[in-house]
This record gives structure tokens, C-alpha cells and sequence, in this order.
């Protein structure tokens, strides 16, 4: 029995509760299960992905000081800071849920991350109140980077848990289908404001209603995560390890985590979040038809992910994830160079790299909880992955726009390519999670 296997029947469990399976009660009512968590998973990434897809109108009402290309990378520093912090969400929410609970931990970071992006949607800007106007842009980012470092681990592991005995792919992958559509559903609406309104309308107040409404919907959210039924595995766990000692005795697992995120995250923000968000302020093409085609890649994308997790249930993680950091090494090159060249180009370069993108996305959820024990799982599988979010994740879309746009586009290819080989590594380093038990 591999190691992997073993770690995870070490979790601590309550003597007196038969070991039933983890698909609980949730199971019962898959349906509802997975839209409760679908809705407030895409609520987040919506809300983390207006940011990125409005920063380009918004840019100068925090940082008027700066122009052009200048003030988009200020914004993108702010956009950055949301992932400096998600490691401390990742421990905090990932510790309570291993303690008291994983429904608790989704209701409290989807509570953070509304409110970060109503904070934005009101926030003065800086004509109005000077250098607090970014400071409050910092803070609301702070709140966004808390929630969202706490939703990815409570929700994976939630989803894991609850998943049907050989669907446990295919369930997590819904974890990605629904913050993908999140992330769809803000880029739609950048398209269609930026062909509704004029530039100007935008720069002004037009970019603050993507952000009002998020905050607005996580009422609704909060409402929904508060009825869901709580896995049984968190139910028989004492989860009685302490943090830091649970942390260590589980330090290859977070290592693991670790390795196998710095090339999907930086894969994912460069194409997903990065991309666009660049070309929309490089002025190249129309931002309206950026963003559409950012939409068709995306929709491209969802239809992948469920494909790529039901192979997972069959075949094993570990081939999906070898074929995504080896497929994107090999195409981030001439991917990265048709970006350069018309709308018709940027749409077959997207195409390209969801083809790739997809197999990562699809099965990493699963992985990190099959790295860990019950009594652990939540923390850990959230702060390894958090931690390589942060450091390579958040600073893609500045560095792409920064190395681009200085005309050193190889050299940034260069680097997702030395990321995708070494998460690679790691993935041919860790043993086959797929069909790991979670009790």
C-alpha cells in the first residue's frame, strides 16, 4: 500500500462510529450538494476575477499619478497582495475547518470575499480622498485574499468527502467548472459594458457595478452554504493535532502541494486572468472582443474539465497531471508568440492552452485531498497550494505584462516553462492518490 494510502487511514477517528463512506449525506442529494458549493465557489473567482478584468478602467481612479501601462501594473500589485495573504486564510479557515467543521469555514470566507469586492464597488476614489483611496483598495483586496485562501481548501475538501465511491474526480472537478464560471460570468460582463458604455463611462462608474453585485449576491450565497449538511468524515474526526505539529508530520504532502501548484497556478492567471487583462490595455484589439474571446476559451475550458475527471477516476491522477505541465511546456512558446499577432490569433492560443490547462484543473482538487488525513486535510492541502499561489499565481499577470510589454516575451515563456517542468517533477515524485480512501 502506497504511502499516500496509509497517511490518510492514519487520520484520527472516533472509536465509536462505524467507518461508513465518505459519500455522506450529501450524496444523497448530489444535486444540491454540488450547486450550494458551485454557487458560492463561483462567487469567489467571480469576485477575484472582476479585479484582474477591470483593473485596466479602474487603474487610474486609485493611481492617477500613474499612465498607461503604469498605473494597469500599480492595480496589479493590489491584485497581487490579495495572494500574499491567502496562505494566512489558507491556515486560519483550513484549521476551523478541520476542527469545527468544513460547512462553518465556506460560510465565513465567502462572507469575507463579498465584502471585499462591496468595498471596492464604494470605495472614493482618489480625487475624492487622496492616498486613502488605495489604501482602502489594499484593504478590501486583504479581505477578498483571506476569503478566497479559506474557500479553496474548505470547498475542495468538502466536495472530495462528500463524492460518490469512484466519482471523486469527477465531483472535484466541479470545483473548477464553477469557479471557471464565475470567472465567465465577470469577463461577460466586461464585454458587455465596454460595448455598452463609452470609456469614458467606464473609467468613471461603469467598472464599480460588477463589484456592487458581487457583494450584493453573497447574501444570497451565505443563505444557500448555511443549508448544507456536514460531511460525515469531519463528523467522526476528533481532529485533535495540533496546527503546527499536524503541518510537520505532513510536510511532504504540503510539499507535494506545493510543487504540483506552481506550474497549473501560473498556467491558470497567465491564460485565464493575465492574458486578457493585457491585452485589453495594450489597445491592440477592441476590449469588448478580448473579452469575448476570453469567454470562449473559458466556456472551452468548463466543457473540458468534467471530461478530464471521470479519465482521472479510471486511469489515476497522476497521467492528467503529467500531461498538463508537459503539454503547456511544450506550447507555451508559439502560444505566447500568437498572442502578438490579431484577435483570430489570441483565440487559437487560448484554445491551445485550456487543451492543456484543463487535465490540471480538473484533478488537482481531488489530489490535495488525497494527500492528507481527515484531521489535517483541510489546512494542509489549502496552505501548501496557498503558499504557491501566493509566490507564483498572483504575480504572473505582472510579470507577463511587465516582460511583454519591454519586449522580453521569450524570456517570460521561459520561466512558465522551467515552473511547468518542475511541477513535473513532483508529479512523477508522488505516488497515485486516485482511489485513496478519506476515512
Amino acid at each position: 500500500m502506497s504511502n499516500i494510502t496509509s497517511a490518510v487511514q492514519s487520520g484520527h477517528t472516533h472509536p465509536r462510529i462505524e467507518s461508513a463512506s465518505a459519500a455522506s449525506v450529501a450524496a444523497a442529494r448530489p444535486w444540491r450538494t454540488l450547486v450550494s458549493t458551485g454557487v458560492g465557489n463561483a462567487l469567489e473567482w467571480y469576485d477575484w476575477a472582476i479585479f484582474g478584468t477591470f483593473s485596466p478602467f479602474f487603474a487610474h481612479a486609485f493611481f492617477p499619478a500613474k499612465t498607461g501601462t503604469l498605473a494597469l501594473l500599480s492595480a496589479l500589485v493590489v491584485f497581487a497582495v490579495g495572494f500574499v495573504i491567502r496562505p494566512v486564510g489558507s491556515l486560519a479557515f483550513g484549521w476551523y475547518a478541520d476542527r469545527r467543521g468544513r460547512r462553518p469555514a465556506l460560510v465565513g470566507a465567502i462572507a469575507l470575499a463579498a465584502g471585499g469586492s462591496l468595498l471596492i464597488g464604494v470605495a472614493p476614489t482618489h480625487t475624492a480622498i487622496g492616498i486613502a483611496a488605495p489604501v482602502l483598495l489594499v484593504l478590501a483586496r486583504l479581505a477578498q485574499g483571506l476569503g478566497h485562501g479559506g474557500e479553496m481548501p474548505a470547498v475542495q475538501t468538502y466536495l472530495a468527502e462528500s463524492a460518490p465511491p469512484g466519482r471523486r474526480g469527477r465531483w472535484a472537478s466541479f470545483i473548477y467548472v464553477s469557479g471557471t464560471t464565475g470567472i465567465v460570468v465577470a469577463t461577460v460582463l466586461g464585454a458587455v459594458l465596454s460595448g455598452l458604455l463609452s470609456k469614458v463611462q467606464m473609467e468613471s462608474w461603469g467598472w464599480r457595478l460588477p463589484f456592487v453585485l458581487g457583494g450584493v449576491l453573497g447574501i444570497y450565497t451565505l443563505v444557500m452554504r448555511l443549508r448544507l449538511p456536514e460531511t460525515r468524515v469531519i463528523e467522526r474526526t476528533t481532529a485533535s493535532a495540533r496546527l503546527l505539529r499536524g503541518l510537520w508530520e505532513q510536510r511532504a504532502g504540503c510539499a507535494r502541494a506545493f510543487g504540483l501548484t506552481i506550474g497549473g497556478t501560473v498556467a491558470f492567471y497567465l491564460w485565464v486572468i493575465g492574458t486578457p487583462a493585457k491585452a485589453v490595455a495594450a489597445h491592440r484589439i477592441p476590449a469588448s472582443q478580448v473579452l469575448w474571446i476570453s469567454v470562449f476559451a473559458s466556456v472551452f475550458l468548463i466543457a473540458l474539465l468534467p471530461l478530464c475527471g471521470i479519465v482521472s477516476d479510471r486511469i489515476g491522477r497522476r497521467p492528467l497531471l503529467l500531461l498538463s505541465f508537459l503539454g503547456t511546456a511544450v506550447v507555451v512558446f508559439p502560444a505566447m508568440a500568437l498572442l502578438d499577432g490579431g484577435a483570430w490569433s489570441m483565440a487559437i492560443a487560448l484554445l491551445l492552452a485550456m487543451v492543456f490547462l484543463a487535465p490540471f484543473a480538473a484533478v488537482i482538487p481531488a489530489v490535495y485531498a488525497e494527500l492528507f488525513p481527515a484531521g489535517i486535510r483541510a489546512t494542509g492541502s489549502g496552505f501548501g497550494a496557498a503558499l504557491a499561489t501566493a509566490a507564483f499565481g498572483g504575480t504572473a499577470p505582472y510579470l507577463q505584462t511587465w516582460l511583454t510589454t519591454s519586449g522580453r516575451t521569450n524570456l517570460f515563456a521561459g520561466y512558465v516553462l522551467a515552473l511547468m517542468l518542475v511541477s513535473a517533477a513532483v508529479a512523477a515524485w508522488t505516488p497515485e492518490t486516485g482511489g485513496a480512501p478519506l476515512d
